[in-house]
């Protein structure tokens, strides 16, 4: 399972404020992610192990 870091309630707040006077459309979810600086954290378990030859 994933652990996700959510940003802070203020933030998105702010962020929500900021669309709603923005006639664009929404960005997609990874770029608002990424502007809220919402991090998925990979558990060191899920990573890739080197290969053995």
């Amino acid at each position: 399972m994933y652990d996700a870091k959510h940003p802070a309630k203020h933030l998105v707040r702010e962020y929500l404020a900021r669309r709603s006077r923005d006639p664009k459309p929404p960005p997609a979810p990874e770029e608002i992610r990424r502007q809220l600086g919402w991090a998925t954290l990979i558990p060191a378990a899920l990573k890739t192990a080197p290969t053995r030859n």
